[in-house]
């Protein structure tokens, strides 16, 4: 795996996540053995909120980061509260959200009935905001919802669905913003009404009998750009094989997510203390697109909720890197020059950093490489038994 590849400059890097499902590609790199393989030698640092991680690997304490797609262009703008050079050369996952609401909000009967009867996903996300929209006609004080960052997916993609059930997101709410793993706890206490976070922390709150999930947020947004691989740009500069290696390892890592026959084996690995710390079972839904909307409901199966694969995730977006500004550009209440936007979208969005490494990755072995014995006892193991399990299956 490592021919051809220039020597990294810096092999041993620390790397930031959040405890979310949406942190695997980074986990999975570890457990898979992908970063020793290319020549990495990685510690991994679990973080409580998106603040801490974007300051941490600004001030020079993380090498790399899992970040919030919006966050390399508002803090290379300054608009977040800190101001510096930050780019992602590759996208994580698409999707992988939801938005859950305290259970006072829960509709009418009458209500539920016709949310359930819904043709399609989204029609019956509509259905839930319509029904959202006619309690709060009988309100005097604006909801509130909590959001993981200012400038996130999750305020746009709420925001998003409050707007289509024809509520006004500046009239009819207030953001208050939570770190994704308080989120269950503050809508039990009352201190918001409802919030948008990515899994577990949805099911979780459905698991605890605090909220219920209102809509999926592939079904308000679908193939929304969630989490990325963020640097300093002058890091980047420096330090451009490691780069590389880093994202080849990150690209590899996704690609084995996207199998699903993987995805049990990696609950086990994810729930490990080392990692999330979390119960197996609060991390599945996301894994497999079986969320469990209300307490006494079964679960529902999302098509795509949560996409790693890098044929659909990898590619930073120009198109969608114009949308996340100009949808921040609403956050902070005054519109981008449009040259500033064109230079931002050039500057953190780096399909130029993208497109040559995944051309390599193409050319990757994967199969031996991800079964090399650089892969921990226990995940071979793990990963064995998978696939006895994926060929009981097959006719």
């Amino acid at each position: 795996m490592n021919e051809e590849l220039p020597t990294a400059e810096q092999p041993t890097l620390a790397l930031g996540y959040l405890t979310l499902v949406d942190s695997a590609p980074m986990i999975a790199a570890e457990a898979l053995g992908l970063y020793e393989q290319l020549g990495l030698s990685v510690t991994l640092h679990r973080e409580v909120s998106w603040a801490n991680l974007r300051d941490k690997l600004v001030a020079g304490h993380y090498d790399a980061v899992q970040m919030l797609a919006p966050l390399p262009a508002m803090t290379t703008l300054g608009a977040s509260g800190l101001r510096a050079p930050l780019i992602t050369g590759l996208v994580l996952s698409r999707n992988g959200n939801a938005i859950t609401l305290g259970n006072h909000l829960l509709p009418a009967e009458t209500d539920l009935e016709a949310i359930r009867q819904a043709p399609t996903a989204t029609e019956a996300a509509f259905r839930q905001g319509a029904a959202l929209a006619r309690h709060q006609a009988n309100q005097h004080e604006p909801l509130t919802f909590g959001v993981v960052h200012s400038f996130s997916s999750h305020t746009i993609l709420i925001r998003r669905w409050l707007r289509q059930a024809g509520l006004d997101p500046d009239i009819d709410a207030r953001f208050l913003v939570v770190p994704p793993s308080q989120m269950p706890d503050s809508l039990a206490q009352g201190l918001i009404d409802g919030f948008c976070a990515g899994e577990p922390w949805n099911s979780q709150a459905v698991a605890d009998g605090s909220g219920f999930i209102a809509t999926s947020g592939v079904d308000v947004w679908r193939d929304a750009p969630e989490k990325t691989l963020c640097v300093n740009d002058r890091w980047q500069q420096e330090h451009p094989a490691t780069h590389t290696r880093l994202q080849l390892a990150l690209l590899a890592a996704c690609a084995w997510l996207a199998k699903p026959e993987h995805r049990h084996t990696f609950a086990r690995i994810l729930s490990d203390r080392l990692y999330l710390d979390l119960p197996e079972a609060v991390l599945m839904p996301a894994l497999t697109g079986e969320l469990r909307f209300h307490r006494d409901e079964q679960p529902r199966n999302i098509n795509d909720y949560l996409i790693f694969d890098p044929r659909v995730a990898g590619r930073p977006d120009a198109a969608e890197g114009q949308y996340l500004i100009e949808q921040c550009a609403e956050l902070i209440g005054k519109a981008i020059d449009p040259k500033t936007v064109e230079t931002l979208i050039r500057n953190t969005y780096r399909s130029d950093l993208f497109d040559p490494v995944y051309d390599y990755f193409l050319r990757l072995p994967l199969d031996s490489a991800l079964r090399s014995p650089a892969a921990p006892t226990s995940l071979r193991s793990a990963m064995e038994d998978d696939d006895e399990r994926s060929n009981a299956q097959r006719p």
